[in-house]
């Protein structure tokens, strides 16, 4: 009956919107990108997070928060902002840029796969019978998606900077888990440093590699969406519904995504999905679904 109660049906809705909202991203900077370049847009996107939760750090408690931090502490949001802001987001612009929304979507849920198996040699987490089972599945519903196996140049380009995306993507989630999992540090504390240090080196690159230029009113438009209502909005939101949500339904709420894009890049980008493809982003989201499912034990639940 818990599962039908007015405050998790509130936070299952909220969780819902928010996927969608993260779904759209994908469309949006498709749009973007016809006049900003990638690393630029992603760099912009996340600098102007940074600057819209740069306020709250005259909060009394998180100026305390922040004079604590030590130099083990400071160096491990370094890397997490290197690793899940520079080259994750990195890559999902870049990768964007070169494939299909759908199939961006579909390799970054890669991602559950590389961090369970991560898991059992850096934080000792061992997958679960049903965890593997949906790893499998997963890499069925790949197979299926892509086969035969015919790419472009340039698609194989965007194929490699995902592949090196999805395992950064993989390696912050870990190291995000062994951050925060000790509780010792304000979420905010850690989202402010690590996109600090991301999008302002994401925006450097851009500018080196890709050169200086101002986006027109659209391109604004878009950053401004991306970075206010996409990232720094739709995560508060999130971290929100984590209070009334168990692990298992954030990851199955999550998992509609690659869903929603296949639906929304039909809907405004043209990008037609075959039977065969369908039944691949099926397999394989079901199987990124149960990757992530954790089962209850007796005593208690195993933590996510």
């Amino acid at each position: 009956m818990n599962n039908f109660s007015s405050p998790n049906l509130k936070a299952i809705l909220l969780a819902l919107f928010v996927t969608f909202l993260w779904s759209t991203s994908f469309i949006i900077i498709k749009w973007g990108l016809n006049e900003i370049p990638p690393l630029t847009f992603a760099g912009l996107r996340y600098f102007m997070a940074f600057i819209c939760l740069f306020p709250f750090i005259f909060k009394k408690q998180n100026l305390a928060e922040l004079k604590k931090l030590d130099l083990q502490i400071s160096l491990k949001l370094f890397r997490l902002g290197v690793l899940f802001y520079f080259f994750t987001q990195g890559a999902q612009f870049l990768g964007l840029y070169f494939l299909p929304a759908v199939t961006v979507s579909l390799l970054l849920n890669l991602t559950p796969i590389i961090v369970a198996v991560l898991a059992i040699y850096l934080i000792s987490e061992t997958p679960s019978f049903l965890q593997w089972f949906g790893m499998l599945l997963f890499i069925g519903g790949i197979l299926v998606y892509f086969y035969p196996v015919l790419f472009s140049e340039n698609q194989i380009l965007g194929l490699i900077i995902m592949i090196v995306g999805v395992l950064a993507n993989a390696l912050s989630a870990v190291l995000g888990r062994e951050i925060n999992r000790s509780a010792k540090i304000n979420p905010y504390i850690v989202t402010l440093i690590s996109t600090g240090v991301g999008s302002v080196m994401l925006l450097t690159t851009g500018i080196i590699i890709e050169g200086l230029s101002l986006p027109g009113l659209k391109g604004v438009m878009y950053v401004l969406w991306l970075a206010v209502v996409n990232t720094a909005f739709a995560f508060t939101i999130w971290n929100f519904t984590l209070r009334s949500l168990t692990a298992m339904e954030s990851s199955i709420i999550n998992g509609t995504m690659l869903i929603q894009i296949a639906v929304l890049a039909y809907l405004f980008l043209g990008e037609e999905i075959s039977f065969k493809e369908g039944i691949g982003l099926a397999l394989a989201g079901l199987g990124a679904i149960l990757v992530q499912l954790k089962l209850k034990r007796k005593t208690k639940i195993i933590p996510d």
